[in-house]
């Protein structure tokens, strides 16, 4: 079975699991403002949602301070091709992203 990262959280929510506080995945820019607010305050970190490991440094992760720096990271990685060595050189488009209330 493969899992998104937030479907899996919805699984681990629904049986009483510990999931830190999220906004949910979005996809569209219009989102943002209810996930952020669902997240609750900031910093927030907005996850590419593809089933391949390596999202970090292939840039499908970054951490938001402000509500304006999330909107931007979400406009330029909604649509992004996102390259990790799972994806192999193809690379995989990225139609969700996935807004979480950062930790440390």
């Amino acid at each position: 079975m493969k899992l998104l990262e937030f479907e899996g959280k919805d699984v681990f929510r629904r049986y009483g699991l510990p999931v830190p506080p999220t906004g949910g995945a979005i996809e569209k820019p219009a989102q943002l403002p209810a996930a952020l607010k669902r997240a609750g305050k900031g910093p927030w970190v907005i996850k590419a949602q593809v089933l391949a490991g390596g999202r970090g440094k292939a840039g499908g992760v970054k951490i938001a301070k402000t509500p304006k720096e999330a909107a931007e990271i979400v406009k330029n990685m909604l649509g992004m091709k996102l390259v990790t060595p799972q994806t192999g050189a193809k690379g995989v488009k990225v139609t969700k992203v996935l807004i979480d209330k950062a930790s440390d």
